[in-house]
């Protein structure tokens, strides 16, 4: 029992000592936070997973070539109380996807609203 006591001692020393380690990844630092986008596409999968829900969806840019967008979400426990679920999205379904492109000219970007074909607008942060 002794051996144990100072556990909670090192969890509490090690979480003071690497606290920007612990949480870096949920940093916007990839994004490009001045810029947003608004792109209409067809959902082609639909990830309901941790840490980070995504969808993919391959939108048509001008020049008539299609592009496979990768929209990173929060995690599913906010996105349920957000009222989004597992089956919120399908192939197929079409939509419009906004948020924030990443810095290295991917296509991917940081989701921050879905709006689907009836107009129903879906808040994912």
């Amino acid at each position: 029992m002794k051996g144990n006591s100072f556990r909670p001692i090192v969890v509490a020393l090690a979480l003071l000592y690497f606290p920007g380690s612990i949480f870096a990844h949920h940093g916007t630092a990839a994004y490009d936070m001045t810029k947003s986008l608004s792109l209409k596409g067809v959902v082609t999968s639909y990830e309901f997973v941790n840490p980070h829900a995504e969808i993919r969806v391959d939108v048509t840019d001008s020049n008539g070539h299609t592009v496979n967008w990768i929209a990173e979400t929060n995690n599913p426990g906010r996105l349920v109380r957000r009222g989004w679920g597992r089956n919120t999205l399908k192939p197929g379904d079409m939509v419009t996807i906004e948020g924030n492109p990443v810095k290295s000219g991917n296509a991917d970007l940081r989701l921050t609203k879905v709006v689907l074909a009836d107009g129903t607008e879906l808040d994912p942060l």
